[in-house]
C-alpha cells in the first residue's frame, strides 16, 4: 500500500514537471508516447487506490501554456484534449466502440493532426474579434494582436452564410523552410536553437511584439467550428463552409465509411506526410455527423466521438564513433555525437546533438554504443537511448564532458545555475575571436558584405584579429589573399565604409555582448543614448531598463569592466562608427512621461499598439505588460481586457483613451 502512495506520488510530480516543460518552456524532455504512457499508468494506479484521490493530479486537469503576460479569457466550449492511440489495434477498439454506442450507421471523418500550437478564433458579423490560446483547456491567452499579423488567417469573411456569432479552432503552424530559416539564423546568433517547429510556433505566438511574430511566417489550418447556428449538420460540411470563407482547411479531410477506409488513410500519410510543407504527427478521427456527437457525449477530458492516432516517431539505431566538441563566438561548448552514418526521416544522419554535461550524464553513453537516435520534430537529430544490452566487454571508455577548451587549452567554466561550459579565454581562442567578427559582419549588425571564410582568410594572414581591424584593411591587403581581384576588393572597403553609418543599436548588438540580442540592444540604446553611457551605468540603472535582467545587467557591466573590450570600443569610434542616438531621434525625445509606467490594452484606431508603445519610450515613459501598484494609466482602446478592467478599478489606475494620450504628449 505504501509503495503504491509513493508511485503515484513520484508520478505525479514528474507529470507536472513535464507538463511545466511542454506547455510554459515550450522545451520537452520526453516524448509524446512516453507522457502518455506516465499518465495511463497513473490513472489505472489512481483508479485502484482511489483513497490517495487528489483534486490537483495531472490526470484531473489539461496542461496549460498561460503566460502572465497576456490577458486571459474565459472559453464557451472548453477546449478538451483528445485521446490518444498508437496502433491499428486501438483505432479498431474505437471504431467498434463508437458502432456499438450508436447502434445506427455513421461516418468517420479522417484528418491530419497537425504538429502546432492550437488556436481558437471568435467571429462576430464576419469579422475576427478575439484569438486564444487552448490555456488549459478553461481558459486560455489572448493573442489577437499577434494572429492579426498571420497572413492565412482572414480578418473579414469572404461570402456570406456564416454565423453572427461562431468560433473556429485550427493548428499555428511554422513551415518547414521557415523553421529551417528561423534556426540558421539562431544558430548564427548563437542562440539555442528550436528543437521542432511546435516549440517554435508556440514561442513565436507568445511574443510581446507583433512584428516579431509578422517576420516569422506562421500559417494556420482550421479543423473544427462551433456556435449555436452552423450551417450544417455534418462537421465535414461545416468544414466546407468555412473553406468558403477564407479559411485555410486542409484539403486531405476524407470521409471513411469502414474501418478499411480509415486503414488506408493511416497507410497513405505515414509515408506521404514527409513531403507536406508543415509537421503532422498524426491523425484525427471524428463522428461525422454532429447529432451522432452529441449523443455520444464527453468524458471530464475529451470527446468520446474523436481520437487521435499517433505516427511511430521514426528512430534508428547506430553506433556512437566518437564525441567532439566545439566552442561558439561566446565560448558555449557544445558537444556533437558522431555517428556511423545511418538513413532517418529521409536524410543520412551522421552527427547529433548531446546539448550539455548533464545529457552526457544522463544518457551513460560509452564510445562504441549503439545508441537510438530520432529527429525531434523530425528535424534535428537527437541521441534518445542506450541499447545497454548489445554493449560487449570491447566497450569503449565511458563519455564524459570536457573539463579543458578544444582549442585552446583553457580550463572551461560553468556558471552557477546554467548547464552549459564555457571557454573563458575570450581574447586567446580563435573559434571565439573568429566568431564575434563573424557575428559583427552579419546583416543584422553591420552589415558588412564578407562570410566565414573571409574571415578566416583574414585571421589566418594575421589582418584581423577583433572587429576594430577590420577598419584598418586597404585593397593591398586584400589583394596578397588568393581568389581576390581589384573588384571584389574595393566591393569590401565600400562596404566597410557604408557600414559607419549603421545604426547605434545595431552596432551595440554588433560587439556580441552575451545575452545582449537585437531587442535588449535596442532596449539599452533606448534608455542609454550613447556608448559612453551605457559604459557607465551601474547594476541598478541597468536593471531599472524594462525587460533588462540581473543576469544580462551583468554581462554588459562585466563586458566593459574589460579593458580590452574598452580599447575596443574606443577604436571602433575613433573609425567612424555610430556610438550615439542620432540627433534627429533625439530631438524628437522629451520627457513628458518619465517615470510614468503605461499599460496598453484593448485595439485603437489612430495607431498601432506598436506605435504606442515607442511613443511611451519616446517621452520618456515605460511600457508594462501587466496592471499593477506601480502602473500610473492604461492607455485603453476597444475591447479592453476585463481582467485589467477589474484590477485597474481595484487599485484605482487612472485609464485613458487614445486622445487623452495624444494629448499628454502633444506639443
Amino acid at each position: 500500500m505504501v509503495e503504491a502512495k509513493d508511485k503515484i506520488k513520484a508520478l505525479r510530480e514528474a507529470l507536472e514537471q513535464h507538463n511545466y516543460n511542454y506547455y510554459v518552456l515550450s522545451a520537452p524532455t520526453i516524448s509524446d508516447r512516453e507522457f502518455d504512457e506516465m499518465m495511463k499508468e497513473l490513472q489505472t494506479l489512481e483508479e485502484a487506490h482511489p483513497e490517495y484521490a487528489d483534486p490537483h493530479s495531472p490526470t484531473q486537469r489539461v496542461g496549460s501554456d498561460l503566460s502572465k503576460e497576456f490577458e486571459q479569457v474565459v472559453h464557451k466550449y472548453p477546449m478538451l484534449s483528445l485521446g490518444n492511440t498508437y496502433s491499428e489495434e486501438e483505432v479498431k477498439d474505437f471504431y467498434e466502440r463508437i458502432a456499438r454506442d450508436l447502434n445506427e450507421p455513421f461516418e468517420i471523418v479522417a484528418e491530419l493532426k497537425y504538429d502546432g500550437t492550437s488556436i481558437s478564433l471568435i467571429y462576430e458579423n464576419g469579422r475576427l474579434l478575439r484569438a486564444v490560446t487552448r490555456g488549459d483547456g478553461t481558459r486560455g491567452d489572448d493573442v489577437t494582436a499577434n494572429v492579426k499579423t498571420i497572413r492565412s488567417i482572414p480578418l473579414k469573411l469572404m461570402g456570406d452564410g456564416y454565423p453572427s456569432v461562431f468560433e473556429i479552432r485550427g493548428e499555428i503552424l511554422l513551415p518547414w523552410a521557415e523553421f529551417d530559416r528561423l534556426n540558421k539564423e539562431r544558430e548564427e546568433q548563437e542562440e539555442p536553437l528550436f528543437a521542432n517547429p511546435r516549440n517554435a510556433a508556440s514561442g513565436t505566438l507568445k511574443q510581446q511584439n507583433p512584428t516579431v511574430v509578422a517576420a516569422r511566417k506562421l500559417d494556420a489550418y482550421f479543423y473544427y467550428l462551433l456556435g449555436e447556428e452552423l450551417p450544417a449538420e455534418t462537421h465535414y460540411d461545416n468544414l466546407e463552409a468555412a473553406r468558403s470563407w477564407g479559411f485555410k482547411i486542409p484539403d486531405v479531410i476524407r470521409k471513411c465509411n469502414s474501418l478499411q477506409d480509415i486503414y488506408d488513410y493511416i497507410a497513405y500519410w505515414d509515408t506521404e506526410r514527409k513531403n507536406l510543407p508543415v509537421a503532422t504527427d498524426g491523425i484525427v478521427l471524428k463522428v461525422n455527423s454532429l447529432r451522432q456527437q452529441k449523443n455520444l457525449g464527453f468524458t471530464a477530458k475529451s470527446p468520446r466521438w474523436a481520437i487521435a492516432y499517433k505516427f511511430q516517431a521514426e528512430r534508428a539505431v547506430t553506433r556512437l564513433n566518437s564525441v567532439s566538441f566545439q566552442v561558439g563566438r561566446t565560448g558555449a561548448v557544445t558537444p556533437v555525437a558522431n555517428l556511423e552514418p545511418v538513413l532517418l526521416a529521409g536524410t543520412t544522419v551522421k552527427r547529433a546533438s548531446l546539448h550539455n554535461a548533464d545529457i552526457i550524464e544522463g544518457l551513460d553513453l560509452h564510445l562504441g554504443d549503439m545508441v537510438y537516435v530520432e529527429k525531434g520534430g523530425e528535424i534535428i537529430p537527437k541521441i534518445v537511448g542506450v541499447d545497454v544490452e548489445a554493449r560487449s566487454l570491447l566497450i569503449g571508455d565511458k563519455v564524459r564532458f570536457i573539463r579543458s577548451c578544444p582549442e585552446c587549452g583553457t580550463p572551461l567554466v560553468r556558471p552557477e545555475g546554467e548547464a552549459g561550459h564555457y571557454c573563458p579565454n575570450e581574447s586567446g581562442c580563435p573559434p571565439q575571436i573568429k566568431g564575434r567578427i563573424e557575428h559583427f559582419v552579419t546583416r543584422r549588425a553591420m552589415n558588412i558584405n564578407m562570410g566565414p571564410e573571409t574571415v578566416e582568410d583574414l585571421y589566418e594572414a594575421g589582418y584581423v584579429k577583433n572587429a576594430a581591424d577590420l577598419y584598418t584593411l586597404e585593397i593591398a591587403d586584400l589583394l596578397r589573399l588568393e581568389r581576390w581581384a581589384e573588384k571584389s576588393a574595393s566591393n569590401l572597403i565600400a562596404s566597410l565604409e557604408e557600414s559607419k553609418q549603421v545604426s547605434f543599436e545595431r552596432v551595440l548588438y554588433g560587439l556580441g555582448i552575451r545575452y545582449v540580442g537585437e531587442t535588449v540592444a535596442k532596449r539599452l540604446v533606448s534608455a542609454f543614448h550613447s556608448m559612453e553611457q551605457l559604459e557607465q551605468a551601474s547594476l541598478e540603472e541597468l536593471t531599472a531598463v524594462d525587460e533588462i535582467g540581473g543576469r544580462i545587467a551583468q554581462s554588459v557591466i562585466d563586458y566593459f569592466a574589460d579593458e580590452r573590450n574598452r580599447v575596443l570600443v574606443d577604436r571602433l569610434k575613433e573609425y567612424g562608427l555610430q556610438m550615439s542616438v542620432a540627433e534627429e531621434v533625439l530631438a524628437n525625445r522629451s520627457e513628458k512621461l518619465k517615470g510614468l509606467v503605461i499599460v496598453i490594452s484593448g485595439t485603437f484606431s489612430k495607431h498601432s499598439r506598436d506605435e504606442y508603445k515607442a511613443m511611451i519610450e519616446q517621452h520618456g515613459g515605460k511600457n508594462s505588460g501587466s496592471v499593477s501598484g506601480k502602473t500610473d494609466y492604461i492607455l485603453a482602446g476597444e475591447n479592453m481586457g476585463p481582467a485589467k478592467l477589474e484590477k485597474a478599478a481595484k487599485l484605482g489606475v487612472k485609464i485613458i483613451n487614445e486622445d487623452e494620450f495624444l494629448n499628454m504628449i502633444a506639443e
